[in-house]
């Protein structure tokens, strides 16, 4: 690693001194780290990432989040993209079950709630994603025989693990002045040129590469980038999380592996347990979407999952938002 190019690249995206230090710190220590089977930054499989985090957990927990922000840092600096994809892999919705711990305190007590999680601890920032299905297993099993399905449900479906907005400004401008189905027209038109763009930069699209195959797979599949109406539903499924890897198997298992985005779930479909979950755990996914349409038209809405890939010969995951009485329909 070219420190001083580094320094200069930290410094360009407004990164101060004190973070700079941190981050070289921490590269340092994974060099080292790589070290021992005669690797270095640049020649590691970014896949390996997780043996140095899940050791950074057994040591020194505080610093994963910094270590994770460092190295995405260095994906971007030496466009060694494959580490964010790794990074999210380690990262994505880490905070989900201690939500579901503050929530269920917070609705119930903090008594019910150590009841519940007794002799449990929620797997750390850091912990390879493939083992966080276990305990999935374990605590949606007490929460249900717990608060039974319709209380369980209530917990998981205002989302676990939240989302960044959209640009709600201009989404409700183009809704009002289109109707539901120009805006979802318009959103799938949005969605294509952001991956052909993700395409022409070579950059990613949250955690996956984008080439021509991901995007005539985008192109040919509308429900999967805005949704389709149905009388007063829409039915929206999401871009596979790894949709390459989706499409170049052949394994319905590993398709649905690769389809799946929650790190709770996704090593259960790859190790055949996944039937030990709850599918009611995907009102998480559920809520996902819906804390983009109760924005979008300022009041809530209910939005379901339909199917899932927790079940067998189902592909995709697919949502259903039940329209407002009052959504504006436009004639064409």
């Amino acid at each position: 690693m070219d420190k001083a190019k580094f320094k200069e690249f930290l410094s360009k995206n407004e990164i101060v001194d004190k973070q700079i230090d941190q981050y070289l710190s921490e590269l340092e220590d994974y060099q080292e780290f790589l070290m021992k089977e005669k690797l270095t930054l640049e020649t590691v499989d970014p896949q390996k990432l997780v043996e140095y985090t899940e050791q950074l957990v057994s040591k020194d927990s505080d610093s994963v989040l910094v270590f994770i922000r460092a190295i995405l840092n260095y994906a971007n600096f030496s466009k060694r993209l494959e580490f964010i994809s790794s990074v999210i892999d380690i990262s994505e919705a880490s905070n989900a079950m201690d939500t579901l711990d503050s929530r269920i305190a917070e609705v119930y007590g903090e008594e019910i709630r150590n009841e519940i999680f007794s002799d449990l601890t929620i797997p750390s920032l850091g912990v390879h994603t493939e083992k966080k299905p276990e305990f999935t297993k374990v605590i949606m099993k007490r929460v249900e025989e717990k608060f039974g399905e319709k209380k369980t449900i209530e917990l998981l479906e205002p989302c676990l693990h939240g989302r960044p907005y959209d640009n709600f400004e201009e989404d409700r401008k183009d809704y009002q002045e289109l109707g539901i189905d120009g805006f979802l027209k318009k959103k799938y038109q949005k969605r294509i040129k952001a991956f052909e763009k993700h395409r022409d930069k070579g950059t990613y699209a949250f955690a996956q590469p984008v080439d021509d195959q991901v995007v005539d797979y985008v192109k040919s599949v509308p429900n999967a980038s805005a949704g389709i109406r149905e009388g007063n539903i829409i039915y929206v499924t999401k871009v596979p999380y790894q949709t390459k890897k989706y499409l170049e198997t052949n394994d319905e298992r590993m398709k649905r592996f690769y389809c799946c985005y929650c790190p709770w779930l996704r090593g259960a479909i790859k190790n055949g347990t996944e039937k030990e979950i709850s599918k009611n755990f995907c009102q998480c996914s559920a809520g996902w979407f819906k804390l983009y349409w109760d924005k979008l038209f300022e009041q809530p809405v209910k939005v379901e999952p339909v199917e899932t890939v927790l079940s067998d010969g189902v592909l995709l995951c697919k949502f259903a938002i039940h329209l407002p009485d009052d959504v504006i329909i436009k004639e064409e």
